[in-house]
């Protein structure tokens, strides 16, 4: 078979495997225009929104990816399942590309990076490709040594949908159109506006190798992430809002819960890292 005939099977398998996620945006629309606006389902959807947003930001991105605090076996199966019910593929599948992304920001083996292959590359394009479908166990070793952590990496898709159906017994039709779909569409985008925006908007308070910014917008719509040319600067800390007024949510629950013992060694920026700005 030729290069040609495998780019275009492949192609094919892209465009079949990103069906759930356009057709959840094709929901998400038909179902505004045929039940209409409520406040009461965007709060629901906000709730859903937040709640797997910290299972992104506190768990897959900094705990799993970057290792920034600890905590016991039983809570790092928690927040790999909170991440998991994010639909936004599993947890050993997303910290192991997250590390290379860190490694070749923004050059030529950066996956996602808007400053090599364009803004919607970097936003969705990427995630729908079956391109980079599969785990690098490499850079995923310290993880992957769990058998609950792989059992969540290779079944994710089953276990989001049993969430769905759940949703969907509790609440009928409202609470799975408003807490999963509209909620589910609005996260992608939310997330997947660091590997895009954050790139290309915003202040460089240090001069990193990368095209990396802050945003305060970003970060309120993505619990402390939109901080990110600080995270690219010193990319260990559990904090990434290094400055007072830097508004950091996954950073203050994660304080709350130290102090109940759930997790420690919350790792900081050095002093001598803020002060570089």
């Amino acid at each position: 078979m030729s290069e040609t005939d495998l780019g275009r099977r492949s192609d094919i398998r892209s465009w079949i495997s990103s069906i759930p996620f356009w057709g959840c945006h094709v929901v998400a629309a038909v179902g505004l225009v045929y039940w209409g606006w409520s406040w009461v389902g965007f709060g629901i959807a906000l709730i859903f929104y937040y709640l797997r947003m910290f299972g992104i930001t506190a768990g897959y991105h900094r705990y799993f990816a970057h290792r920034s605090y600890k905590t016991s076996r039983f809570f790092q199966f928690l927040l790999a399942l909170l991440g998991t019910l994010a639909v936004q593929k599993g947890v050993l599948w997303w910290a192991a590309h997250h590390r290379a992304h860190h490694r070749y920001s923004d050059t030529e083996k950066d996956i996602h990076s808007p400053v090599q292959r364009g803004f919607w590359w970097s936003h969705l394009g990427w995630i729908l490709t079956t391109r980079y479908e599969a785990t690098d166990w490499s850079r995923i070793k310290d993880f992957s040594k769990y058998p609950e952590l792989r059992f969540l990496n290779r079944f994710e898709f089953p276990i989001v949908i049993a969430f769905a159906v759940s949703l969907f017994l509790v609440g009928g039709l409202p609470l799975i159109f408003w807490g999963f779909v509209v909620s589910t569409v609005l996260l992608w985008h939310g997330t997947f506006c660091i590997n895009s925006l954050a790139h290309l908007m915003g202040r460089r308070p240090y001069p990193t190798k990368d095209g990396s910014r802050n945003s305060m917008f970003l970060a309120l719509i993505t619990m402390g992430e939109g901080w990110h040319n600080n995270h690219h600067h010193y990319q260990y800390s559990a904090r990434q809002g290094f400055l007072w007024w830097q508004i950091d949510m996954s950073y203050y629950i994660l304080k709350l819960l130290s102090f109940a013992g759930i997790v420690w060694d919350l790792k900081p920026a050095p002093a001598r890292e803020v002060k570089g700005a």
